[in-house]
C-alpha cells in the first residue's frame, strides 16, 4: 500500500511525533508498504507540485528526523521556519498526498492530531487514516469533558475542577483548591505545563505555567502512589505497565530521556488490581466511543485505590513509549503492531 505517515505539526509534543513516526514508517516499510513520513505543517516542497511518482521515492521525500530534545520546542520559531508563512495548518502539498495515499498513519500527538479536528478534515476530505474518530478525540482530549464520562460511567478519578484564563480570579480559584494539588492544561499531552503544588506560595506560578500553553486548565486533587498504564487494542486491553521515574514524577524529560524512567511490564500488581484496572481501560473506551487503539494512564493511591488520570487516543509510538512495550509483553511485535492498526482501521471503512 501506499501510506502517508502524518507527523510534526505544531503541538508542545511536535518532537516527540517525529519519533513515533519515524519508526511507523520504518516498521511499515519492512512490509513492503511505500511510506512517506510527512511534517503536516511543513509538507513537502514550497507549492503545488507532481505527486504522482512520489511513493515511488518515498524515503528521498520523507522528512529527517533527530532525536527528542529535552525541552519542549519553542513553536513560534517552528512558525517562522515555513517559507510561505501561511497560516494553514496543512503545509504544501499535505492533502493532496494524504488523498493519494491509501491509508495516512496519524502519528502527531496533541492538540494537532487529538482533538479531532484533523480527523473531522480527513472524512470531509474522503481521507482513510488510522486510529479513532473526531468525536472520541474531541471528548477524550478535553480532560475536563472527559471527567464527566468518567464519573457517569462509574471510572473512578481525582476530583477537580477547570479554569478559564477569561474571568480568572486567583481568589475564587484559591478557595476551592485543596493542597497538594497538580496543576495542568485541560488538553495538553506528554505533562508540558503539568505542576504539583504543595502550598499558596507556589500556586499563582504553577497557573501562569499552565495558561502559557492553554486558555482551559484544570486543577486537581493530587493523588500519591505509583503510576500505571493500560493500553487497550480492538477494544481488550493490553497488560499493565508500570511506570516509575528516577526522579520526580513522569514529566516530559523523564518520558523521552532515555533511562530516566523504569518501565515494569507487566506491573507487579496483584491479579485483583490488575484485572480492576484494564476493566477501567476498558471501561473508558466504551465511554468515550473509542475505537482501534487508545491507552489510559492510572494512579493507584497508598491505600490501594484505582484512579484514571487521561485517556490517549494517539498512544506514543517511540523507543521509550509504553503502549507498544504492552504490546510486546503478549507477543506483538512493533512491526506486527502497526500493521494491525492499519488493518483494523481499515476494517472500519468498509462497515
Amino acid at each position: 500500500m501506499d501510506i502517508v505517515v502524518l507527523a510534526g505539526g505544531l503541538s508542545t509534543e511536535r518532537d516527540v511525533s517525529f519519533q513515533s513516526g519515524k519508526r511507523i514508517a520504518a516498521a511499515l516499510r519492512r512490509h513492503d508498504h511505500r511510506v512517506i513520513l510527512l511534517d503536516v505543517f511543513m509538507g513537502y516542497g514550497e507549492e503545488e507540485c507532481d505527486i504522482d511518482d512520489l511513493f515511488a521515492r518515498s524515503e528521498e521525500v520523507s522528512v529527517e528526523v533527530g532525536d527528542i530534545p529535552t525541552e519542549a520546542p519553542d513553536l513560534d520559531a517552528v512558525r517562522r521556519m515555513r517559507k510561505d508563512q501561511s497560516a494553514n495548518f496543512f503545509g504544501p502539498n499535505v492533502i493532496a498526498l494524504c488523498q493519494k495515499a491509501d491509508i495516512v498513519f496519524i502519528a502527531l500527538h496533541g492538540a494537532d492530531g487529538e482533538n479531532g479536528k484533523l480527523q473531522a478534515t480527513f472524512d470531509l476530505l474522503g481521507v482513510k487514516y488510522t486510529g479513532n474518530g473526531f468525536l472520541p478525540c474531541a471528548l477524550a482530549m478535553d480532560k475536563g469533558v472527559a471527567k464527566h464520562f468518567f464519573y457517569y460511567y462509574g471510572i473512578p478519578c481525582p476530583q477537580g475542577f477547570s479554569v478559564k484564563r477569561n474571568g480568572y480570579n486567583r481568589e475564587k480559584v484559591l478557595d476551592q483548591t485543596v493542597f497538594p494539588c497538580v496543576v495542568k492544561p485541560a488538553g495538553g499531552g506528554s505533562s508540558v505545563g503539568v505542576t504539583i503544588v504543595h502550598d499558596a506560595e507556589h500556586y499563582e506560578a504553577a497557573i501562569e505555567e499552565a495558561f502559557r500553553y492553554e486558555d482551559e486548565i484544570l486543577v486537581e486533587d493530587y493523588i500519591e502512589g505509583r503510576e500505571f498504564s493500560v493500553g487497550v487494542l480492538d477494544g481488550v486491553a493490553l497488560p499493565v505497565i508500570e511506570i516509575v521515574p528516577k526522579q520526580g514524577f513522569y514529566d516530559y524529560k523523564n518520558k523521552y530521556a532515555a533511562g530516566a524512567t523504569d518501565e515494569i511490564c507487566p506491573a507487579d500488581l496483584d491479579d485483583e488490581t490488575t484485572s480492576q484496572m484494564q476493566l477501567y481501560a476498558e471501561r473508558v473506551v466504551a465511554a468515550l466511543g473509542l475505537q482501534i487503539y487508545s491507552r489510559m494512564d492510572f494512579i493507584v493511591s497508598k491505600d490501594g485505590k484505582i484512579y484514571c488520570l487521561e485517556a490517549n487516543t494517539l498512544p506514543g509510538m517511540t523507543p521509550t513509549s509504553l503502549l507498544p512495550q504492552e504490546a510486546e509483553t503478549i507477543g506483538i511485535r512493533y512491526s506486527n503492531l502497526c500493521e494491525e492498526i492499519i488493518q483494523l482501521s481499515l476494517e472500519r471503512y468498509d462497515d
